[in-house]
């Protein structure tokens, strides 16, 4: 999949600020729709490190009712989260009817971060892929609409910002062992991660990949696909609702006469 994509796509700062204020808003209105139709909408960040996803989230939700968004980091699993079969902590952050859930990383830190690491036997694999793919599958299958990117950077470009966040004291300490692992490991990375994306694509739950060596390109090319989706869910939502109002009128006008 990552063959196809050049992440050195541009938008101007000019043409940036002109067309981020009225996707926010846009965002924040389809907000209280979601809720008024009590759909259920997950949103999956994932990407490289350094690749902008803390100041994407930050934009996200910089507009919202935080009654009806809601933003999960995810962290190491406590150790009382370690009883539990590995996928229960996500399931107790998944989205309420009517709510949208932003998850910052998420389960797939399983099948690529923590495979790189030497964390993640070879014979568990194919379990927590079967784990993520029946997680997913059911969500969709009760009425949820989750979204999935992946913020791509090339690797010079991931080296770059290493390289200068890391130079300078006030930022240094942005960059984790994670992300030095990234630039020490950025083909066997890509290897792991063409897997990931390749098994876990499906029409319910798709990815997204984001060409993010830009921030402007990556952060509208997120907003406008969320939006995208959430307008088309909408339709159909609302397609299906006079449907049934058709049907019902009918019955009624059956069992009358």
């Amino acid at each position: 999949m990552l063959e196809f994509i050049d992440p050195d796509k541009v938008l101007s700062q000019e043409e940036y600020k002109k067309r981020l204020e009225p996707l926010q808003t846009r965002l924040y209105e389809l907000e209280h729709e979601i809720f008024s139709q009590k759909v259920p909408v997950m949103i999956v960040l994932e990407g490289w490190g350094t690749s902008g996803k803390g100041k994407l989230v930050n934009l996200l939700a910089e507009r919202m009712d935080p009654r009806g968004f809601r933003v999960v980091p995810i962290t190491p699993p406590r150790t009382s989260e370690t009883k539990f079969p590995w996928m229960w902590r996500f399931w107790n952050k998944i989205p309420s009817n009517g709510q949208i859930v932003t998850f910052d990383t998420s389960w797939y830190q399983q099948v690529l971060n923590e495979r790189v690491a030497g964390k993640l036997k070879k014979k568990e694999l194919e379990t927590v892929f079967k784990d993520i793919l029946e997680f997913e599958e059911m969500l969709s299958a009760s009425g949820m609409v989750i979204l999935k990117f992946w913020l791509q950077i090339s690797e010079e470009e991931l080296e770059d910002r290493i390289d200068e966040l890391s130079s300078d004291k006030l930022t240094s300490w942005q960059i984790t062992e994670l992300d030095r692992l990234q630039k020490r490991k950025y083909k066997k990375f890509t290897q792991a991660l063409e897997e990931m994306l390749t098994r876990t694509d499906s029409p319910h739950a798709k990815w997204t990949i984001v060409e993010s060596n830009d921030k402007h390109f990556s952060r509208i090319k997120v907003f406008e696909t969320i939006i995208t989706a959430l307008e088309e869910k909408l339709r159909i939502a609302s397609s299906i609702d006079a449907d049934h109002n058709v049907q019902t009128q009918g019955m009624k006008g059956a069992v009358n006469a």
